[in-house]
């Protein structure tokens, strides 16, 4: 007899990474009950009753539970605007710290056509030291998958947990409009916040352990550094990610 073969269950618990089948059960007349994990005894899901502005917080707190609620259980994908608009500040601030650094006494339309072709030339460098560092960590879990024997990473949720969690990088542009003597240190402490966002995201979408999601940012941050490595060497390194954002005279 043919061994019958179950599609995977849609959720996970929150607490033990366990497939479940449902988070929650609708009996009549909207009477809703939480589902129980098989596994571990606890709510599948306990945040799918919670405020999203609760939610946020315990996100911002980089909370296992929190992520895996996020990407397994909820059908978010605001990931790919979110990216844009993240690189979008990003694209920004280098192009505000190019202007500041430069004095330019050419005509004002040279000057407006010169500023704009800076922004895009920024928007592409901030691109391109992100793909570095995405592909830096799906190249050292191909290997490490390689040398495990384990199965394929689901790369494509992987990519959305990535990209979501860099939403830290929307505080970039109150860090420089509401400027002062430490935004330096505001937008290196950024900086730490997405890279720990980023291996939260790893750990809980693949279920790793913390030492192969440390090296795996590690390995992201090593090719974005050859990236910018080059950038700098065609002179078009400006307040690289990577190097925790240049210093400059606010």
């Amino acid at each position: 007899m043919a061994e019958v073969v179950l599609p995977p269950s849609p959720y996970r618990c929150i607490e033990c990474n366990q497939e479940a089948s449902e988070l929650y059960r609708d009996y009549n007349h909207g009477v809703l009950k939480l589902t129980i994990c098989k596994s571990c005894q606890k709510l599948v899901d306990k945040y799918i009753e919670y405020d999203p502005v609760i939610i946020l917080i315990n996100a911002i707190l980089c909370k296992a539970q929190v992520y895996r609620h996020i990407l397994f259980n909820t059908k978010i994908n605001i990931h790919g605007k979110l990216c844009m608009f993240c690189l979008l500040c990003e694209a920004y601030l280098r192009w505000w710290q190019l202007q500041d650094s430069n004095q330019n006494t050419a005509p004002d339309d040279l000057i407006r056509y010169a500023k704009e072709w800076d922004f895009y030339r920024m928007f592409a460098v901030a691109s391109l030291e992100q793909s570095a560092f995405f592909i830096g960590i799906f190249t050292f879990l191909c290997m490490e998958r390689v040398k495990t024997a384990k199965k394929r990473p689901d790369f494509g949720l992987l990519l959305k947990g990535l990209l979501l969690s860099s939403y830290g990088k929307l505080l970039l542009i109150p860090a420089v409009i509401w400027e002062h003597d430490y935004t330096p240190l505001c937008l290196r402490l950024i900086k730490v916040f997405v890279l720990t966002s980023n291996f939260q995201a790893i750990r809980v979408t693949l279920n790793i352990n913390r030492v192969l999601s440390l090296l795996a940012v590690l390995s992201g941050l090593l090719l974005e550094s050859g990236m910018v490595y080059f950038f700098q060497r065609i002179e078009w390194d400006v307040g690289s990610d990577c190097a925790f954002y240049r210093d400059q005279d606010f």
